[in-house]
C-alpha cells in the first residue's frame, strides 16, 4: 500500500462546495487505480503550543482543516496515476480549474506521499 496525505484549509462557509469538488476530483485518482479516498471535515481539532494543523496551513479563523489521504496499492501505481494527471495531454473536466474551481487556497495546501510502516486492524 502507498499513501498520499493532504491537509487543506476550507473556508468553513465553503463546505458543501469543498464535497462537490472533491467528490469530482476524487474520482480521477480512483480512476487511476487508487483504492480509497478518505475527505475528513475538521471537527476536533485543538491548537497546540508550538504547532498543530491549523499552524501547519495557516488556517484562518473562519476556515476548517481537512485531513485528507488516497489509498493506492502500491507506489508504482501511484507514480504512474500521477504522472498520467501532470502529462502535457491530460485533459479532464473534473481537474480543470475553470470547470470544477477550488474552493480554499491551494497554496496553503500541504501533501506528502508515505510508505505505511505499520498497520493494526480489528
Amino acid at each position: 500500500m502507498y499513501i498520499d496525505g493532504f491537509l487543506i484549509p476550507v473556508p468553513t462557509a465553503r463546505k458543501d462546495e469543498f464535497i462537490a469538488h472533491a467528490r469530482k476530483g476524487d474520482s480521477v485518482f480512483m480512476d487511476f487505480g487508487a483504492t480509497r479516498v478518505i475527505e475528513c471535515w475538521g471537527d476536533d481539532v485543538p491548537d497546540g503550543q508550538t504547532t498543530d494543523f491549523r499552524k501547519a496551513v495557516k488556517a484562518k479563523d473562519d476556515e476548517t482543516v481537512v485531513f485528507s489521504w488516497i489509498e493506492w496499492p502500491d507506489k508504482a501505481t501511484r507514480d504512474a496515476g500521477m504522472a498520467k494527471m501532470m502529462a502535457d495531454d491530460f485533459d479532464d473536466e473534473r481537474m480543470d480549474m475553470e470547470k470544477n474551481p477550488m474552493p480554499f487556497d491551494g497554496k496553503r495546501l500541504i501533501y506528502g506521499g508515505f510508505a505505511p510502516v505499520l498497520e493494526l486492524e480489528g
